[in-house]
């Protein structure tokens, strides 16, 4: 059969990409059929066309009701009959079933998508034990293994099910799969002897970043105010931040739409749809966005939070430049938030958290390693990447220096040999530093010779060693026993004849972080305009008869001369300065500035002049309604179960960002009226800070507790400063 023929004739195209003929031409024979493409590479057409041209109905398991939706509509898009594809699934009424078995039964429907939860319904069993089935394909298939990145326990009983519905060859598909996890979705699948197709996994077109996590918020606005009209992604781990950060991006004037499966589904779809047709350029999503979706022209896809797994990342980056343009993908790392994830970890099942463990450790590894991005990905997949430099990761465009590591690859061989290659890659680590931890006193290998042969160095170092050697393939991972070292015949010739090898320092981005960061500290702000606003607050202080501290607080003119505010939309985002303050004092301070960035000729940081939400925790917002309704500080505290002293502190957080408070109720029952006064005087006309150590001292201790002149300030506060 003339294979061009049919493809131009059911889909218009006039070439096959890459191996698509060749595996269309094994299903055709009736072989088992595994398929591991990338996302982009025609995954889908590898069983549509078959399904077109083979006798009866393809059954095609598929995991995301919003997947079906999709590549029905575009299979009834290529077709006249309407009736050639449907799906099957929990979105469906019964009159809606009923129509799509009519159709099936009346030789119409040559594709029918179901989710492996529907495939498990016993009258859908029977139903389809009435059909001449041409074959099963099972698109996602890394779904079948506990060690892919989308584990779905239904996705393990589709062999005794296909076994009872009737034999028929099968195709399995999955855009991302190490050889770990082919292996297992083969073994689980009974199909090891299946021909497999394996694509190349590089993608040329996609540009790799790791970036430290500090003012990430900030610096993703930069990359979408420098991308304006350009589509993107934005990746987050929870519904909150998508939420959180959706609504950012909108204030400060970029189209941006939420999706999550915590939303009603008519919103999410709607949003979805939107984006699909370039109605808003971004989505902020958890990873239940993209599954299936066929918009060729993403160009950014942002993690906010780092994947779980590599081959989530690797999923999630692959939805850039599917049309083959230019794609970046941009990740903000910080190892607080794997230590998050690890936490999420607790209270599963253990398997179930050794296997998480061991996929998040990769995941720490791609991002600290100072290696080709581009290199690391693909030996994961199990390809290798020959190229020295791809020119399209920060690690090759920017890459660090080189030193001798011949000697710490020798020790390494050493220990792995001394263990009998039975170990992980950590145990292996401790042992070199000297780590007498409880693995490594278990089996005793704090008594082996090797035991701190390489103390001058930590885990963190011998780590990057051992990935690096692993690349260079002078270890291997076992497969079956995940993780466990081994010397390939490339690590014993080096044993035998060791030779030069060149290491790389890992990052250490939590370190970038914290050099980043410094800069927000007082100590960078712009010490003449921290003078002059000082000057002000002090002028406008002595206009209104009232303390300067009233007016602004040291940190929010700090703020100030770091970054030059000169709206009163940017003033409300100092620290300290709500809504209320801004409008209230903020005009003469913004005009100062303004008038300072002009006769200075001062560069402004715009893009770090990020509007941000009115974002008031939930906890202020009790706080502000419990006080409204009059209710006792003591009950308050009680009932969040915090002390009087952190609930003082938010109250006073809500106070001096502008939002006025009466807690008049309360202070009436613990000062008396004379007590009042007298200290309300004191901070109006006496004191020279807000400090309240200088009250008691001027007051005196045995006459007030701390806690009496906090409350008789944030009265005054409310009183004079709004």
């Amino acid at each position: 059969m003339e294979l061009t023929s049919q493809l131009k004739k059911h889909f218009g195209f006039d070439t096959f990409k890459g191996n698509q003929e060749e595996i269309i031409q094994n299903l055709l024979a009736k072989r088992d059929t595994f398929v591991l493409m990338p996302t982009g590479g025609g995954k889908s057409l590898c069983y549509q066309l078959p399904a077109l041209i083979l006798e009866g109905t393809a059954i095609i398991i598929s995991p995301l009701i919003a997947l079906m939706k999709n590549q029905v509509d575009a299979m009834r898009g290529f077709s006249e009959v309407d009736g050639v594809a449907h799906f099957l699934n929990s979105s469906l009424s019964k009159s809606e079933i009923q129509a799509v078995k009519t159709d099936i039964l009346g030789g119409k429907t040559k594709m029918l998508y179901v989710a492996p939860e529907s495939l498990t319904k016993e009258e859908n069993i029977k139903f389809l034990k009435q059909l001449t089935i041409s074959f099963y394909a099972i698109d996602e298939a890394h779904c079948i293994s506990e060690w892919g990145h989308d584990f779905r326990p239904e996705y393990r009983r589709i062999r005794p099910i296909v076994e009872e519905i009737g034999k028929a060859p099968i195709i399995a598909l999955t855009a991302t799969a190490t050889p770990k996890v082919q292996n297992d979705i083969q073994k689980n699948l009974g199909m090891i002897d299946a021909d497999v197709f394996k694509s190349s996994f590089n993608r040329a077109n996609l540009y790799y970043e790791i970036r430290p996590k500090t003012d990430a918020t900030k610096e993703i606005i930069k990359i979408l105010k420098n991308n304006v009209g350009r589509s993107g992604i934005i990746y987050c781990l929870s519904r909150k931040k998508v939420e959180e950060l959706a609504e950012t991006l909108q204030v400060n004037g970029i189209s941006a739409l939420p999706y999550h499966a915590g939303m009603d589904s008519n919103t999410r779809s709607g949003n979805q749809d939107k984006f699909l047709m370039e109605d808003v350029d971004i989505i902020v999503a958890t990873i239940a966005f993209g599954m299936g979706i066929d918009k060729p022209d993403v160009r950014l896809v942002i993690h906010y939070d780092i994947p779980k797994s590599l081959e989530g990342y690797y999923q999630e980056t692959g939805r850039a430049g599917r049309d083959g343009g230019e794609g970046k993908c941009i990740t903000f790392y910080s190892y607080k938030d794997i230590q998050k994830l690890e936490k999420f970890m607790q209270g599963k099942p253990v398997a179930e958290q050794e296997i998480g463990r061991h996929l998040l450790l990769e995941t720490v590894s791609y991002a600290e390693s100072a290696l080709c991005r581009r290199k690391h990905l693909l030996h994961y997949f199990g390809e290798d990447y020959t190229q020295d430099n791809c020119e399209s990761c920060d690690n090759c465009l920017n890459p660090k220096e080189q030193f001798e590591g011949e000697e710490y690859v020798e020790m390494v061989l050493q220990v792995v040999l001394a263990v009998k290659e039975y170990f992980k890659a950590d145990h292996i680590a401790n042992i070199l530093c000297g780590t007498a931890n409880y693995g490594v006193k278990s089996y005793k290998h704090h008594h082996i010779p090797e035991f701190g042969i390489g103390s001058e160095k930590d885990i963190k170092f011998w780590n990057a060693v051992i990935r690096q050697m692993l690349i260079a393939k002078l270890l291997s991972k076992d497969i079956e026993n995940y993780g466990l070292l081994k010397i390939t015949p490339k690590g014993h010739a080096f044993l035998e004849k060791p030779e030069s090898f060149m290491l790389i320092h890992d990052h250490d981005y939590d370190k970038e972080e914290e050099e980043l960061s410094a800069p927000q500290s007082g100590g960078s702000a712009d010490p003449n305009l921290f003078s002059m606003l000082k000057d002000l607050r002090k002028k406008i202080a002595k206009e209104k008869g009232l303390p300067p501290f009233v007016i602004f607080q040291d940190p929010s003119l700090e703020d100030m001369s770091i970054h030059y505010p000169i709206t009163l939309d940017e003033m409300q985002n100092m620290t300290g300065v709500g809504a209320g303050k801004a409008q209230r004092y903020g005009k003469e301070f913004c005009d100062l500035i303004a008038a300072y960035v002009v006769e200075n000729e001062i560069d402004r940081p715009v893009d770090l002049i990020v509007k941000s939400i009115v974002n008031k925790s939930g906890l202020k917002v009790y706080i502000i309604q419990s006080i409204d309704r009059k209710v006792s500080l003591e009950a308050i505290s009680q009932s969040k179960g915090i002390e009087m002293n952190d609930l003082l502190k938010e109250i006073e957080a809500i106070v001096f960002s502008g939002t006025k408070l009466n807690i008049d109720y309360y202070i009436n029952e613990v000062l008396d009226q004379d007590h009042q006064d007298e200290v309300y005087e004191f901070f109006k006309e006496v004191a020279k800070s807000e400090s309240i150590q200088e009250a008691l001292d001027e007051l005196g201790e045995d006459e007030y507790t701390e806690e009496d002149i906090r409350l008789m300030r944030i009265k005054f506060i409310c009183n004079e400063g709004h």
